[in-house]
């Protein structure tokens, strides 16, 4: 579930590793599925044993951890989370990260359904391997011409298009359709059919429903797995309008019922007084 918020969350709350050395690198037995990760954890450790932590940044919904020479891509998916503090359960880390230094700290990176990967990557290598091609601008950088110029390419569902990463990166499922929502979009509209007024809407909408979730530190869901960086929850999950509300009456009109329906397989929440078809 963790989309750019929960990921810039955790970034801001393992900055504090920024300075520090790496003193070991261990992947800690689990009787779980496996994350990936290249290369093996064997070689990471050895080839990040001393270095140095540069600097912490986020790409997408990616947390990377910069050395001099080299970059730790930690991608949690679905239900990955990086924390200093404990995790929910020891049962679920994948990966450890010792540091030098007083006072002691631990970076864990926890996986309930070990969907994440872990890479590690010269430097000069990051957008050769993740960016190229695969990754659009950051949702919080992107101008409006250029939103614009991308939804006006493409055919697909609005709510579809924000779900791929090369038209903007970061956006997932959740905020889209809060985003959608607040914009007041129906999601099954063809993106490049919004008028200019509307992507203008939808691009505001997108920066300030974003931004307004790092300050609430995230969404945690029913299922509780996304926490922060200190194993506290979120609290954005009280500011939804639409997001698994089935079945509630919209609280943005107050008269219409809010709707399920699923698209490019994840479930897309609406309301069809406040977004129209037409």
């Amino acid at each position: 579930m963790p989309e750019l918020p929960e990921v810039e969350t955790m970034c801001r709350g393992i900055a504090q590793i920024v300075g520090r050395t790496i003193e070991s690198v261990s992947k800690p037995a689990c009787r779980y599925r496996p994350i990936a990760m290249k290369p093996g954890v064997s070689v990471i450790a050895r080839r990040l044993q001393g270095e140095e932590v540069t600097q912490i940044s986020r790409l997408g919904k990616r947390v990377l951890l910069h050395t001099c020479e080299w970059a730790l891509v930690l991608q949690p998916k679905m239900t990955g989370l990086v924390a200093i503090e404990l995790p929910p359960d020891p049962e679920h880390v994948r990966l450890q990260i010792d540091f030098t230094g007083s006072p002691a700290l631990r970076l864990q990176f926890w996986d309930r359904r070990g969907l994440g990967t872990v890479e590690l990557l010269k430097q000069q290598d990051i957008a050769a391997r993740i960016i190229d091609g695969r990754l659009g601008p950051d949702a919080l950088a992107i101008s409006l011409p250029e939103f614009s110029q991308r939804l006006a390419a493409t055919q697909r569902a609005v709510k579809v298009a924000l779900l791929g990463q090369k038209l903007v990166a970061g956006v997932g499922n959740l905020y889209a359709s809060e985003m959608l929502h607040v914009a007041r979009i129906h999601p099954q509209l063809p993106a490049a059919r919004l008028s200019r007024s509307k992507v203008a809407t939808l691009h505001a909408a997108m920066q300030a429903i974003l931004l307004d979730a790092i300050a609430h530190e995230g969404s945690t869901l029913k299922d509780g797995t996304y926490r922060n960086t200190l194993n506290d929850p979120g609290s954005y999950q009280n500011c939804h309008l639409v997001y698994d509300r089935a079945g509630l009456p919209c609280s943005t009109c107050q008269k219409g019922v809010i709707e399920r329906m699923v698209q490019a397989q994840r479930s897309t929440f609406f309301c069809p007084r406040c977004q129209p078809t037409k």
